[in-house]
């Protein structure tokens, strides 16, 4: 059964040499239920919505079994929220998930719309040695985790199932939809 271990939120704002100059991909696991709006989880930020935020990018996912993966491949432990994403997941294959495929997290409905695109703000969050070249490995291992629109609002928290509850006939998966060059949901 597929479940949540921790939700994440930004612990700390930091200095980042992007065109923003600051970067919220500090996330941490907070205790307890969290409120989750249109855009996204109560008590995190979203910097640059253009790119990492908004509507259709409200919450970001990353499953355990991808981050035990990258933990071997790297050598070092990489807590939940070190992707920058909202939601550790655990017991299922999130890569394979369609675009468009809908899941309920304990009181909440989310969407599947589009994979995560690594970028220059995570290489520079990855830091040292393994930060060369690391947009082009963390794509080419197809680890990417989906972006989520938050279609029914609530409160979620680490221990609450996930259900997949509708997946669209001929939708690609979001490992497809990357590689293919493609965004995803069509943005409004």
């Amino acid at each position: 059964m597929a479940s949540v271990l921790a939700v994440c939120v930004v612990h700390e704002l930091r200095p980042d040499r992007g065109n923003i100059g600051v970067t919220a991909i500090d996330k941490r696991a907070v205790a307890g239920p969290v409120k989750v709006r249109k855009l996204g989880l109560f008590a995190d930020a979203q910097l640059d919505r253009k790119h990492h935020g908004g509507e259709h990018k409200a919450l970001y996912a990353y499953s355990q079994e991808d981050a035990e993966w990258w933990e071997r491949e790297l050598g070092r432990e990489l807590p939940p929220g070190w992707f920058g994403e909202n939601l550790r997941v655990s017991g299922i294959d999130v890569n394979a998930a369609k675009v468009g495929e809908r899941w309920t997290i304990g009181g909440i409905e989310v969407e599947v719309t589009m994979p995560r695109t690594p970028c220059a703000t995570f290489a520079r969050w990855v830091g040292g040695a393994d930060a060369r070249g690391w947009v082009r490995r963390f794509a080419e291992a197809g680890r990417l985790g989906p972006y989520l629109r938050v279609v029914r609002t609530g409160a979620v928290e680490a221990g609450d199932s996930l259900e997949v509850v509708s997946v669209p006939a001929g939708a690609p998966s979001i490992l497809e939809v990357f590689r293919s060059g493609g965004r995803g949901l069509p943005l409004e």
